[in-house]
């Protein structure tokens, strides 16, 4: 029994270096609550939330550009109405990122 195959993503040639990132960032999170748990500085623990949020907003900005890049062309290159859904699609997240 074969099933369809799983689409390809547009992050797909960058999925390693993505998820060496999140690892790093896990690792962060991880640092954070153990700065916690140790009572270190209010500025020292915040400055390393700087550091994590900053890592967050380039995986972030990487993977709209790589939805922008790939899935966005490939529906514009079909047209209709999935086009203008992947469009709103991608407004939507860019809003998300700026509202965040």
């Amino acid at each position: 029994m074969t099933g369809a195959a799983a689409p390809t993503r547009g992050y797909a040639g960058g999925k390693e270096d993505y998820l060496r990132r999140l690892r790093r960032i896990e690792g962060q999170a991880r640092g954070l609550q153990k700065m916690v748990e140790d009572d270190k500085y209010c500025i020292d623990i915040l400055t390393q939330v700087s550091a994590m949020t900053s890592a967050l907003q380039s995986v972030a900005l990487g993977l709209v550009n790589d939805h922008l890049g790939h899935c966005v062309v490939e529906a514009a290159r079909t047209g209709g109405p999935e086009a203008d859904a992947k469009v709103k699609e991608a407004a939507d997240a860019i809003a998300r990122l700026v509202r965040s």
